[in-house]
């Protein structure tokens, strides 16, 4: 299934971007009357009619117009909203992948958390933000994973946030930590089909040092809960990748009617 993107949307009319409208008629190939499915990030799909395509010549760029014939809300979704606060690796490309991975699980907001001992305090977010889209389009999904600018772990901390606060810590010292599919899975039952709007659940992941144990108190006088993601040392971006995935299976186990879609 082919997927664009656009966020010019109004009055039954899709305007594709340059990049996007290149693809569509340059690489595709596809001409006036074709029919297209076009995303808006934000969890809409529209499936829709060109009306208009122009490959370019010379300095002139391409381009691409649609009409609008039906739309579907929270296309691809999934039953609940998952902000991972994740402190950037000392290499960029294992932090882009896990960004990746995760969003094809299913997360809703990526904020780059910068801790005491964290030895890479930079991440681009501009770059990270085009992955993600590409990681929404892969996973058949409408809303496009969200990027965060960066921000201290103790800054993130004292945010005000809803739902199940969770911190992935490596020592039992500050507090014995619960295992996070149990953390996950009582909260899933706790919530049911009636609670309202999606259940909201925020993890953090510390850097390749962990969290201080000063970050770890303060997180906990915060309301988050330590966790545990099994017996295995683990990377920064593999512990990201496995709280997305630890998510999604708890919301499946929960919700045994949703279809999940594989490839």
């Amino acid at each position: 299934m082919e997927l664009f993107y656009s966020q010019d949307i109004d009055a039954g009319h899709v305007v594709l971007g340059e990049e996007e409208a290149a693809h569509c008629v340059r690489v595709l190939r596809h001409r006036e009357g074709d029919g297209i499915d076009v995303i808006d990030g934000r969890g809409t799909l529209y499936r829709c009619v060109l009306t208009h395509v122009g490959t370019g010549t010379g300095k002139s760029r391409p381009s691409a117009e649609a009409r609008i014939v039906s739309c579907e809300k929270d296309w691809g979704a999934h039953p609940y909203l998952l902000t991972l606060a994740v402190c950037p690796t000392k290499n960029p490309d294992r932090y882009e992948w896990m960004a990746e991975k995760a969003a094809e699980a299913g997360l809703d907001v990526l904020v780059p958390v910068i801790g005491e001992r964290s030895e890479r305090r930079v991440q681009k977010t501009d770059r990270l933000q085009r992955v993600l889209l590409s990681a929404a389009k892969q996973s058949l999904k409408a809303a496009v994973t969200q990027v965060a600018e960066p921000v201290s772990v103790m800054d993130f901390i004292k945010e005000a946030r809803d739902g199940l606060k969770l911190i992935a810590y490596c020592s039992d010292e500050v507090q014995a930590r619960d295992s996070i599919t149990e953390a996950l899975s009582r909260f899933f039952a706790g919530n049911g089909d009636t609670a309202p709007g999606k259940p909201r659940i925020t993890v953090l992941v510390g850097p390749e040092g962990d969290f201080s144990p000063e970050e770890v108190r303060a997180a906990i006088g915060a309301g988050y809960v330590p966790v545990h993601l099994g017996p295995s040392r683990l990377r920064t971006e593999t512990a990201g990748l496995l709280a997305a995935t630890a998510t999604y299976l708890a919301a499946m186990d929960a919700t045994p009617g949703k279809a999940y879609q594989s490839e």
